[in-house]
């Protein structure tokens, strides 16, 4: 059984995506960061970075001690090859997932989220920032557009991890300024894998978890959110 320590934000997605995908046991552990949960001790123990998602492995394929697991990427890459699926096993194969994971990872993920946090969120509204993030999440939509002109999914002909990483940050290409029309190969890759049951399988978990999902944050959300430091973690 795998204890997911879960909110309804793209990354958090990116690990529903995979468990629904390889059929895994697991158990959703919601932290509420809105309120704060991220920063409770034993949320801590687990995930030093104070961020969903994070897991606890309950049956490592060793058959040793639970496993704990912070960060998205390193998540998908942990359960992918306890499980041998949605990575290939040839090294050429693998390089081509690992890439593209951590291009999601170093790029789509963080310039999405400033993004967001810009154009959506800040209480100043910054041209110079909103047009910096905004064209560079074009950019990057850009580069996954051309490399799926000739490929099914991202790290070729097969589904894989790297795919699970990047879709959840273009669900809300609306909110980031992005137009799926303008590009073509992604819009159809990014209905393919709407389409797929553990794709929707994973989305359901959504209002189950939290059912104020998609509505307007609070002023006191924002602020447990925004401008953390060093003593949340202390």
């Amino acid at each position: 059984m795998i204890d997911l320590y879960y909110w309804t934000t793209p990354n958090g997605h990116k690990v529903t995506m995979f468990l629904e995908e390889a059929g895994l046991p697991y158990r959703i552990i919601p932290i509420d960061i809105g309120k704060g949960d991220q920063f409770t001790p034993d949320f801590l123990r687990i995930s030093p970075n104070n961020r969903i998602p994070a897991i606890v492995d309950n049956k490592p394929a060793n058959g040793g001690k639970p496993i704990s697991v912070f960060e998205s990427g390193a998540i998908l890459l942990y359960l992918a090859e306890k499980t041998g699926k949605f990575i290939p096993s040839d090294l050429a194969g693998r390089a081509e997932v690992l890439q593209w994971l951590f291009w999601q990872m170093g790029g789509l993920g963080p310039m999405a989220g400033q993004n967001h946090h810009f154009r959506n969120y800040a209480v100043e509204k910054i041209a110079y920032a909103i047009d910096r993030y905004v064209n560079e999440t074009n950019r990057l939509y850009g580069v996954l557009n051309k490399r799926l002109a000739d490929r099914a999914f991202v790290a070729g002909k097969d589904y894989s991890i790297a795919d699970m990483a990047s879709y959840p940050w273009t669900v809300s290409h609306e909110r980031q300024g992005q137009n799926l029309d303008d590009f073509p190969h992604l819009k159809r890759w990014f209905e393919a894998i709407r389409a797929r049951p553990g794709t929707v399988a994973a989305y359901a978990r959504v209002k189950e978890v939290n059912p104020d999902s998609g509505k307007p944050m609070s002023e006191a959300e924002k602020k447990i959110l925004f401008g953390q430091t060093a003593a949340v973690v202390r």
